[in-house]
């Protein structure tokens, strides 16, 4: 039953994440560098969506949680601590660079923590097969 449970939350939370990153998509849309934003965000939508869709293999995230912690840790030494949380979720609009910088850098790291949780998901599971009622069963 836990194994039952842990797998619909999966799913489920995989198609909040994957909204979440289409809307970073449509974000983006106005920013001065959008295409590597886009490619990142829909990398990670892709990638949740085919785990809400029971199709959670490890590759794809593995290799987008990579690429968004190398990304934010070039980023976070000068844009991490900078702006106060406040200031990084009390508005839609730029105020500043220090404000841009720090939503990036956390923005990178969302997608880096929720793509490791599928690729570790994935890992686990590669081997299990999961039939259409959703419990894993070992081979």
């Amino acid at each position: 039953m836990t194994v039952l449970v842990g797998y619909l939350m999966l799913r489920f939370l995989s198609s909040v994440f994957a909204a979440l990153f289409l809307l970073g998509v449509g974000v983006q849309l106005n920013d001065p560098d959008p295409l590597r934003w886009i490619l990142l965000y829909l990398a990670a939508a892709t990638a949740s969506l085919l785990a809400a869709a029971g199709r959670n293999r490890w590759p794809l995230p593995a290799a987008t949680a990579l690429v968004a912690l190398a990304w934010a840790a070039i980023l976070a030494p000068g844009a991490l601590g900078e702006a106060r949380v406040t200031e990084l979720v009390g508005a839609w609009e730029m105020k500043d660079s220090r404000v841009e910088e720090g939503r990036e850098a956390y923005g990178l790291l969302i997608v880096f923590a929720w793509m490791a949780v599928l690729a570790l998901a994935g890992l686990r599971n590669r081997r299990s097969v999961v039939p259409r009622g959703g419990a894993s069963i070992r081979p």
